[in-house]
């Protein structure tokens, strides 16, 4: 069947996702419009249980949503865009075996996500780990696993509190997570490995910042850090990384901590391909207006971690990079586009609330809260998810290593949040192939 129009979605995170949703669900059977969605990968990745799957307590099955499944009548095209030719209004992807496309849009969606940040730090490129992405996990997983086995193997005092120590770098959400998490996951798989002894399991927390979690107000970030500290975890505020070295890391106190784990959870940046398109930005984002369209380019829109959009609670500021705006965005860009075409479109309600119940919470019904609050966000799996925390529960989880990814497979400074597919080969010229 020949379509009339064709709408093309660049990414499938949470923007990506519910904009292709609320396109479809806005769009008339009728319409004579096709809605093509290119990813890297054919599932929507949860990620704010990333860190349960790096803990060995979620399956990675769990927080991967298949987008096929999830979102009928689009047209998945498995792909990482390369260039966007808005004069021509044609997009550039390349397959997952390499191979290279174009395909034509009369409305796109820029819905492109974030990767990790870098910062101009001698040794991070090539000695830390990133979180982005579920191979990230799972690669997090069996490092950590392998360095309290390697420890457990060695006989050498010095190797063995290098391999127990453990960095974690950015203390927002993610990395608060990684390192909340942290002890209790070595701790499990110390258990397995008497002869470890009173081996010390040792974690680190830094930030520039002055608390933990500065997103949120300063009672639930003292929360936060009590339960860290009651952990173990050494919460180091105002400290963060100068240099990265085979044998350690070197902080900005100048103290030399010995290990053999730098976990990188520093925050992120808009993707690249932000940059090639030539569109007005702001702190690497495309500037959009309140309805998400791209001021003087008809039919462009931008949502999520790659676009500005102004918080019109908070006058001059953009909405920050969170999984909460991308999702809302991805719904109003979806509507937004439906309603350029013509089409009557019931926009609804807007909702703004960040906090639901308007009262902090810790301790269990916190975590009951918070648990609640993914099964109802996420778009799939929930049934799976809850089976994977009652597993926990009841019996514990499973230190071995999975082997499925290697070091080179997750560098640090990649472009792409996801692996590509198991038959993709490196460039010759990418960093990784010369690690």
């Amino acid at each position: 069947m020949k379509h009339a129009i064709r709408i093309v979605i660049i990414g499938g995170g949470f923007a990506g996702h519910r904009a292709a949703r609320s396109l479809a669900r806005a769009l008339p059977d009728d319409a004579g419009a096709e809605i093509v969605l290119v990813n890297p990968t054919d599932y929507l990745l949860y990620l704010p249980l990333l860190p349960e799957v790096a803990a060995a307590i979620l399956d990675p099955r769990s927080v991967t949503i298949s987008l096929a499944e999830t979102l009928p009548g689009v047209r998945l095209t498995l792909g990482n865009v390369s260039s966007i030719d808005l004069d021509h209004r044609r997009v550039a992807y390349t397959d997952p075996e390499a191979g290279d496309h174009e395909l034509g849009y009369d409305r796109l969606i820029v819905a492109v996500g974030s990767v990790n940040k870098l910062l101009p730090i001698p040794g991070v490129g090539e000695r830390a780990h990133g979180f982005r992405g579920v191979p990230e996990a799972i690669y997090l997983r069996d490092h950590v696993i392998r360095q309290v086995e390697l420890a457990a193997g060695g006989d050498d005092r010095e190797e063995r509190d290098a391999r127990c120590t453990f960095v974690v770098v950015g203390a927002g959400y993610t990395g608060t997570e990684v390192a909340a998490q942290g002890p209790l996951f070595t701790a499990a798989i110390a258990r397995h490995h008497p002869e470890l002894g009173p081996q010390r399991m040792r974690w680190l927390l830094l930030d520039v910042a002055p608390r933990v979690l500065p997103e949120l107000d300063e009672r639930l970030s003292r929360v936060a850090d009590r339960v860290l500290r009651r952990r173990g975890v050494e919460v180091r505020m105002g400290t963060s990384v100068e240099e990265a070295t085979m044998d350690g890391v070197r902080l900005t106190t100048g103290e030399l901590v010995p290990t053999r784990s730098l976990i990188w959870c520093v925050g992120v940046r808009p993707d690249p391909v932000i940059e090639q398109t030539g569109l007005p930005t702001r702190r690497g984002r495309i500037v959009v207006d309140p309805t998400l369209a791209v001021p003087g380019q008809p039919g462009v829109f931008a949502c999520g971690d790659a676009a500005a959009v102004p918080d019109l609670t908070r006058p001059g500021r953009d909405t920050p990079m969170t999984a909460q705006h991308a999702t809302r965005q991805g719904t109003l860009a979806g509507r937004n586009v439906a309603a350029s075409l013509g089409f009557a479109v019931d926009l609804g309600g807007t909702q703004a609330a960040a906090n639901p119940l308007g009262i902090p919470l810790s301790g269990l019904p916190a975590k009951a809260v918070t648990r609640g609050y993914h099964l109802l966000s996420m778009p799939g799996n929930r049934v799976r998810t809850v089976v994977d925390w009652l597993l926990d529960a009841t019996l514990g989880r499973q230190p071995v290593q999975l082997g499925l990814v290697r070091s080179a497979a997750v560098p640090l400074d990649t472009a792409s949040p996801e692996l590509p597919h198991p038959g993709y080969r490196l460039p010759e010229d990418h960093p990784a192939r010369a690690r």
